[in-house]
């Protein structure tokens, strides 16, 4: 389903269910700690319902399973959910899904204990969002909100690899991220308090292959508006690019998360 967003890509719109195979193949890039520390936290382990929206693939829900909560993911794209059942069913994963926005999710009050929300936050109505994750929660219940973005400024390919994604698609506002705080949208003070947030440093592991994977399943290129002849000659252009460096290589990341307690 297309997305557009005034203040993303210049309005122009995108669809992460053009992506989906790639998605599926090569987004699935978060190292152990980054699944760790959310259950070091106590969240989205045994006893809880969890419901993890914007679940794409359903890389969170497929990587926590092993921490006992019931899982629940949503996404707005049909062949995003598709991919997450099928991968999750492959493994022997007892996980619901669910095709629908943020906006749009439609269950009982107090169903879930904890939300998630993991690199798609932003692309949400804070408005609509921040009152409806309320009622879905339990006493008690927390929001969580997650990223995890490589960091041009540190990363010499990084940049570059950023670089030539503008060269294709001048309007993408994905690049430029720099390690800061996550800043958690006004509109959920209302209804929650922030209880902890953090923000660390992590290298992530690529091949030459799965480097251009990652950025070919990106909003700058598979999921954005650019025609199959243009993402051919990005990628073409990119494994060049690629060549001069090392088979495997480790790429600077940096991850924040939000904590909300629900008031």
């Amino acid at each position: 389903m297309e997305i557009n967003k005034d203040n993303i890509d210049g309005g122009k719109p995108f669809d992460f269910g053009k992506a989906s195979e790639d998605y599926a193949k090569y987004r699935d890039i978060y190292p152990a700690i980054f699944y760790q520390r959310i259950a070091d936290l106590g969240l989205c382990v045994s006893g809880q319902r969890v419901l993890d929206i914007g679940t794409g693939t359903g890389v969170l829900p497929r990587n926590m399973y092993k921490f006992g909560a019931k899982w629940v993911g949503c996404d707005i794209s049909k062949q995003q959910i598709d991919q997450a059942k099928l991968m999750s069913r492959d493994k022997g994963m007892d996980i619901d899904y669910y095709v629908s926005s943020a906006e749009d999710l439609s269950f009982d009050s107090a169903s879930f204990d904890v939300i998630t929300a993991c690199q798609c936050y932003w692309y949400f109505d804070h408005k609509k969002t921040a009152p409806l994750f309320a009622d879905m929660l339990a006493d008690g219940g927390r929001v969580v909100l997650l990223l995890m973005n490589w960091l041009p400024y540190e990363d010499k390919l990084a940049q570059k690899s950023e670089e030539l994604i503008l060269k294709y698609n001048p309007e993408w506002t994905g690049a430029g991220e720099t390690f800061h705080k996550l800043a958690v949208p006004e509109e959920y003070l209302e209804y929650f308090t922030v209880e902890q947030s953090c923000e660390y440093r992590i290298p992530v592991h690529f091949s030459r292959e799965s480097w251009n994977g990652r950025l070919k399943a990106c909003r700058g290129i598979g999921a954005s508006s650019l025609t199959d002849e243009q993402k051919a000659e990005w990628e073409k252009e990119h494994m060049a690019l690629l060549s001069a460096y090392f088979k495997e290589f480790d790429i600077m990341h940096y991850v924040a998360y939000a904590v909300l307690k629900k008031k």
